[in-house]
């Protein structure tokens, strides 16, 4: 229905704030939300020079039927949205491996990326909006891949007499979390808990313009199997 944006700084930074707003807007109007305001604030006390916050507050509604996974059973498939990068998760390992292990600075130009690894980051979160809304009275289930990856957040949405079996060799990992997972030392198991290894949405029972199929529902006890990865 509606958006709110909030920024607060130790000063207000028009370099910051216009942009902000700007992609804010464009956010916006691109899923067919109004921006119908926010709040600046300006705090030297609270914040260090060049420091500040943004957030924002979205207000929607449910009309109908929800979709709260009781519908999940044996035999349904599960489909993969990719994602454009880390989106909203990994962060504090992906900066101690690139700026701690590696020394990169931001701006720092990886050949196999074609861009900066600061660029590579701060790639902006892809909106499912678009892709879910004109199937959602066929699908089952919705993930969100966050913090906890697959295990974490799949297992939300299962009912507890199925499990959901993902195998992690249905689509490519892309480029970036193969280099931080080389350049980390990282494995397996802690790469696919802690980022969305490319997969950014699940959806289960329904395939839409976009996913691929990255697993099934079988028979279980609630719980998300990652077939594929090396370690456990």
């Amino acid at each position: 229905l509606f958006f709110l944006d909030y920024y607060a700084g130790h000063t207000i930074d028009n370099r910051v704030l216009l942009p902000f707003i700007k992609g804010a807007t464009d956010a916006c109007r691109e899923n067919g939300v109004v921006l119908i305001g926010g709040e600046t604030a300006q705090l030297p006390d609270l914040y260090k020079e060049g420091d500040f916050d943004i957030a924002g507050f979205i207000v929607g509604y449910v009309e109908g039927r929800i979709i709260d996974g009781k519908e999940i059973k044996s035999g349904d498939k599960v489909y993969g949205l990719p994602s454009s990068g880390l989106h909203t998760n990994g962060y504090t390992l992906a900066r101690k491996v690139c700026f701690e292990i590696k020394g990169f600075t931001p701006d720092t130009y990886i050949q196999e990326l074609g861009e900066s690894i600061g660029e590579a980051l701060l790639r902006p979160h892809v909106s499912y909006l678009k892709f879910i809304k004109p199937h959602i009275k066929e699908i089952k289930g919705l993930a969100h891949i966050t913090g906890g990856g697959f295990e974490g957040n799949i297992s939300r949405v299962l009912p507890e007499d199925v499990d959901c079996v993902i195998d992690t060799g249905t689509w490519e990992v892309p480029v970036l979390f193969k280099l931080l997972q080389e350049w980390g030392d990282i494995p397996d198991s802690e790469m696919y808990r802690t980022f969305n290894m490319g997969i950014g949405m699940v959806v289960i029972g329904h395939r839409v313009e976009g996913s691929i199929e990255i697993g099934e529902i079988v028979e279980g006890k609630g719980r998300v199997k990652l077939e594929g990865i090396r370690d456990s």
